[in-house]
């Protein structure tokens, strides 16, 4: 996921925390919650959301 991310904005991720959370951030704007959703991204999913943030 970390590459993906990586090569989808040319930015390292971080990751901050734990504990079952995934959410993703984006200029503090939240675009993807594994809560709200109840399940963790598919292949492609995130990659796909920051290019609608580009």
């Amino acid at each position: 996921m970390s590459a993906e991310i990586q090569q989808a904005i040319g930015e390292t991720p971080q990751l901050i925390g734990g504990g079952g959370v995934f959410d993703v951030f984006v200029d503090g704007n939240l675009i993807y919650s594994k809560f709200e959703l109840n399940r963790f991204p598919k292949s492609g999913e995130i990659a796909s959301l920051l290019d609608t943030k580009s």
